[in-house]
């Protein structure tokens, strides 16, 4: 019988979390398919002799490019594709014309990643000879080689999404046939479960008017489109969107949310931030290079006898005696009761201190699946919570045999940039609190106080040195350095891409920006001639320098005068030698013999 501990019932929450989390990746595979338009005005730069300038259409195959490298590194079992429609030749199964499948769908590897960049280096010299350029295609021929693709892919795909790149905003402006044909296709994909994006992008002096054409072939939660972002303008932009719509927002779990007896509106429950680690290195066979797969099995020891889980017990130690329990105790044990939130009450925001925060937040959002009208409910909740500045205070039970846990439901308004473009959804963050049991009393030894201008000094430093923080300007460079490797490896490169390391002060800028505030501060605070990181002098042994020290302070102690540096909050700037002999030549009583105690007791002495 294993040793069963009872203190570790629920510790591994977190663990469980992660653990379901995971498999529900690996469980589920996503298929993304990039519809680029390749008709003519997409190869046209705004300023003609600029070489480096990038057309709409190198735009696209970058992102498309960027996309592949970090499917590599995220989720490597999904699957993409990239099709061309505009083109002048035709290549795709259906024989359609000016349909042109570039990659089919497939999982991210080195070989299609060299293939877009070969394109990008040499191809647009040669795209109208390899491809060619023609405005006679159908835009309904093109989705329905999308869909076809989806429908023969030999994996199952459980999340199909469509992004449709183009910076035509009425691409069949002369035929309302091929406009309704596109229409009908638009919804055929909506009802088998295809997702339609789209990425528009910024001709030069021209605006993309949405309501012309694409506002009937997009559809979404609520049916509205007119609040749609700016088209992109740079990479960086379009690489933004891309990566929000790709990422499909997977719950973690889905569960009810009560709210009274008889009141109840179904939520998901998301992780916003997870910890990213390197893979773990996979066994492989010297001779097949193939990897190897691990069976264990458990021996009763007296016998050699091959024991099944059935067979096993789990056991805890009281008494000097071993109580084992069976599976169905255990699970009774740990069950606290039903899967879900329940309102406990309500809380002013204010109340919700920093130091509650014990675990990663999640985020809740409403979900329909289970119980219709959960939005309408769900909004209004988050409506009034902000509006009256509470909290929702929940009992939270995360699943089955989970322990129960308080979390505060910290409500977030939908917020947009400059561009329109959704940058906080709305819903509730879970904050989990702490139980009495957590709180603890830090012991820590009193230290000397700043005077008010040591104070002033240390805000003025603040104030230069304040910048807005973004946890997404911050990459890990270890992990970064790590998949720069496995990428230079495996793209055939000479060597790694350099990776910047954006956590290392920006030194120059500091001193440009507070330089004179920093040293401003330095004197104020610390002795003449100190040095931050400079290693401590060993003391010396002799008698005799110990002797040379003690006049030295003597003789700095007689021609400092004590009041006027006391008045100024200097003292802590002298030494503690020459504080002692200001003690003693004034014939001032201390309790202490540190640097404390001796400023303390002059301070007392001339009445500060």
């Amino acid at each position: 019988m294993a040793n069963f501990g009872f203190a570790n019932f629920g510790d591994d929450d977190e663990n469980e979390e992660e653990a379901e989390f995971s498999f529900q990746a690996r469980a589920q595979r996503d298929g993304l398919i990039f519809l680029i338009d390749c008709s003519k005005s997409m190869f046209d730069k705004e300023d003609v002799d600029n070489e480096e300038e990038e057309s709409h259409f190198e735009l696209c195959l970058r992102c498309a490019k960027t996309t592949l490298q970090n499917k590599i590194i995220s989720s490597d079992k999904d699957l993409v594709g990239i099709i061309f429609f505009g083109t002048g030749k035709s290549q795709n199964p259906s024989d359609f014309k000016h349909i042109y499948v570039y990659q089919g769908l497939e999982q991210p590897g080195a070989d299609r990643i060299l293939e877009l960049e070969n394109m990008l280096e040499d191809g647009m010299k040669t795209f109208d000879k390899d491809f060619g350029h023609s405005t006679a295609y159908s835009l309904n021929d093109a989705l329905w080689t999308c869909q076809n693709m989806f429908a023969n892919s030999p994996q199952k795909v459980s999340y199909k999404r469509i992004m449709l790149f183009t910076n035509n905003d009425n691409p069949h402006a002369g035929s309302p046939q091929l406009q309704r044909q596109a229409k009908t296709k638009a919804s055929d994909l909506n009802e088998t479960g295809i997702d339609l994006e789209l990425m528009h992008l910024q001709k030069p002096n021209e605006s993309f008017d949405v309501n012309k054409f694409y506002k009937d072939l997009l559809y979404t939660a609520d049916d509205d489109v007119t609040e749609m972002a700016d088209p992109a303008e740079r990479l960086e932009e379009l690489l933004t969107r891309v990566r929000s719509k790709d990422h499909k927002k997977r719950a973690l779990r889905r569960i009810p949310l009560s709210l009274g007896p008889g009141l109840e509106l179904g939520v998901g429950v998301y992780t916003l931030v997870r910890p990213c680690y390197k893979p773990s290195a996979v066994k492989l066979s010297r001779n097949t290079n193939e990897e190897l797969k691990t069976h264990s099995k458990t021996y009763l020891r007296e016998t050699g006898e091959v024991l099944m889980p059935q067979d096993l017990k789990k056991a805890q130690t009281y008494g000097g005696k071993r109580i084992s329990f069976e599976s169905d105790e255990i699970n009774q044990i740990k069950n606290f009761g039903e899967t879900g939130f329940q309102l406990m009450g309500f809380k002013s925001s204010s109340l919700l201190k920093k130091y509650y925060h014990v675990k990663p937040a999640q985020f809740i959002y409403p979900d329909e699946t289970n119980i219709t009208g959960s939005t309408t409910l769900f909004t209004a909740l988050l409506k009034k919570s902000i509006e009256r500045d509470v909290t929702p205070i929940c009992k939270y039970i995360s699943g089955k045999n989970f322990p129960p846990r308080f979390v505060a439901l910290l409500p977030q308004e939908e917020e947009f940039d400059e561009h329109n473009v959704q940058i906080s959804p709305p819903g509730f963050h879970v904050i989990y609190l702490p139980y009495a049991d957590d709180f603890r009393k830090v012991k820590f030894e009193e230290q000397p106080k700043a005077s008010a201008e040591q104070i002033e000094k240390a805000k003025e430093v603040i104030k230069k040195m304040k910048f807005t923080f973004n946890s997404e300007s911050f990459e890990n460079p270890s992990l970064q350095k790590y998949w720069r490797n496995i990428e230079a490896l495996a793209l055939d490169r000479d060597a790694p891409e350099e990776v910047e390391d954006f956590t290392l002060p920006n030194e120059k800028r500091m001193t440009k920006k507070a330089g004179e505030a920093i040293q401003n501060f330095k004197d104020i605070v610390f002795p003449s001639g100190y040095e931050p990181g400079a290693k401590k002098r060993k003391a010396g042994g002799a008698a005799g320098n110990a002797a040379a020290k003690k006049a030295k302070a003597a003789e700095s102690s007689g021609s400092i005068d004590v009041k006027k540096e006391a008045e100024a909050g200097r003292l802590g700037k002298l030494t503690v030698a020459i504080l002692k002999e200001i003690v003693k030549k004034e014939g001032i009583s201390t309790s202490g013999t540190r640097k404390a105690d001796l400023i303390d007791a002059i301070n007392d002495h001339f009445g500060l």
